[in-house]
């Protein structure tokens, strides 16, 4: 028989002897390099990764690589959520390292081959277990380099640490002996596009006239009225953590990432930086995507409505061009004992925005609170003394309580900043 086999077809083990049994040719794997090792060319060191300028420079002799430029930024490839997508990936960290697991708040970190520490850089605790890093897990495609120095950190936290009122006098010191480390944190990025049908009674107020008691009269009314439309919504670049050994609330200050500084992962990044691998599988974020995406699809469709009065609303709705990627992104996290409790700062290692736990002097705190109030409750109080001598104070009392009010609501504010430094 001519063209037979067809082609990409290839033989395979048959269960029948004497049948010939062929499958088509199983895709190309995609070739990567498990292991590569960072020496330096001229005296055989360890290198470690310039984020000054992306160069690697020899801790040793000062030998210097000058940094391939290979940026992609946002047109980094997006991958579908395939089988086959998910089989061809590449795992692993691309370089021998060893991974740390605290003990005291549980967080896995991936540390260079060579790495010294024993310090996990969430909780600042000196009880971690070291081990080889798995190699199971699927490797990042894109990051953004480190762009700040572990040098700047110090004066950013100082500035930061101090600028507040509100925190301790001796507060400031701290941000001159905070131990920075370097981590790329995981994360998810999704793109999709939703296409959704909706229908929903829309009430429009309406004015009628009717005739009562001898005379006519008007009143309002709600008439309600089916009404439909269709929304496309496209979401592009949401990002999403990979972790979960970071306070949502601080990370969210940071993340003010630029993803137009994308490069395709290589291991040189990583040379002399701590890195962690996601607790957040694709699954679990790419659920976590899709609420977001439909919520926001579903207020999309309520906006169409010609009024926001809307009852009975039903929604279907269709993903399509969905397409996810794995990324780092920089960080540098500090963390800090002060007054017998942990506290944690976090510098965001592209653009230097800063975010973090502070304590609070609780006692300037409240002698602000009571200075607040203080002048609404002499007013009120002169008033009523004037008052019960017969004089004309009950003006007196109207503007103390307004100033009271006033110096209570500032001050419920203050407490509820002061509240949010301390336990964010």
């Amino acid at each position: 028989m001519e063209n037979f086999p067809p082609p990409n077809y290839i033989l395979t083990k048959s269960a029948v002897e004497g049948i010939e049994v062929y499958m088509p040719t199983p895709p190309k794997e995609e070739k990567y390099r498990e292991v590569v090792e960072f020496n330096c060319p001229q005296c055989g060191a360890n290198t470690a990764y310039s984020a000054t300028d992306g160069g690697l420079t020899c801790t040793n002799c000062g030998y210097y690589e000058p940094p391939r430029k290979a940026v992609v930024g946002k047109g980094a490839e997006r991958f579908e959520f395939t089988v086959e997508t998910m089989e061809r990936a590449a795992h692993g960290w691309g370089q021998a390292r060893k991974e740390l697991q605290c003990q005291n708040c549980g967080a896995y970190t991936s540390v260079p081959a060579d790495s010294l520490t024993y310090t996990c850089p969430f909780c600042n605790s000196n009880k971690v277990i070291q081990r080889e890093a798995p190699q199971d897990v699927l490797r990042p495609r894109f990051l953004v380099p480190f762009k700040i120095e572990a040098a700047a950190c110090q004066e950013i936290a100082r500035e930061w640490l101090g600028s507040s009122w509100m925190t301790p006098g001796s507060l400031r010191r701290l941000g001159e002996v905070a131990n920075f480390t370097g981590l790329y944190l995981p994360f998810w990025t999704f793109d999709a596009t939703t296409q959704a049908d909706w229908k929903a009674q829309v009430g429009h107020r309406e004015t009628e006239r009717y005739y009562s008691d001898g005379e006519w009269k008007t009143r309002t009314k709600i008439v309600w009225k089916w009404e439909s439309g269709h929304a496309s919504l496209h979401t592009a670049d949401m990002l999403l953590e990979g972790t979960t050994r970071l306070s949502e609330v601080l990370l969210e200050r940071v993340k003010t990432y630029n993803l137009n500084d994308l490069a395709p992962y290589e291991p040189k990044y990583l040379a002399g930086f701590q890195a962690q691998a996601y607790d957040i599988p694709l699954e679990a974020a790419w659920e976590t995507a899709r609420h977001a995406m439909r919520e926001e699809t579903r207020q999309a469709c309520r906006n169409q409505a010609s009024t926001s009065r809307i009852r009975n609303f039903s929604m279907t709705l269709d993903f399509e061009k969905e397409r996810w990627r794995y990324i780092l992104l920089p960080i540098y996290i500090a963390a800090y004992n002060y007054g017998q409790k942990n506290y944690q700062v976090m510098v965001n290692g592209q653009s230097g925005a800063i975010s973090g736990q502070r304590p609070v002097d609780w006692l300037r705190v409240w002698l602000a609170v009571v200075g607040l109030a203080a002048p609404g409750f002499t007013v009120g109080l002169i008033g009523i003394i004037i008052l019960l001598l017969e004089g004309p104070g009950f003006w007196f009392m109207v503007a103390g309580f307004v100033l009271l009010a006033i110096g209570l609501v500032i001050g419920f504010g203050l407490l509820l900043q002061a509240m949010g430094m301390d336990d964010a």
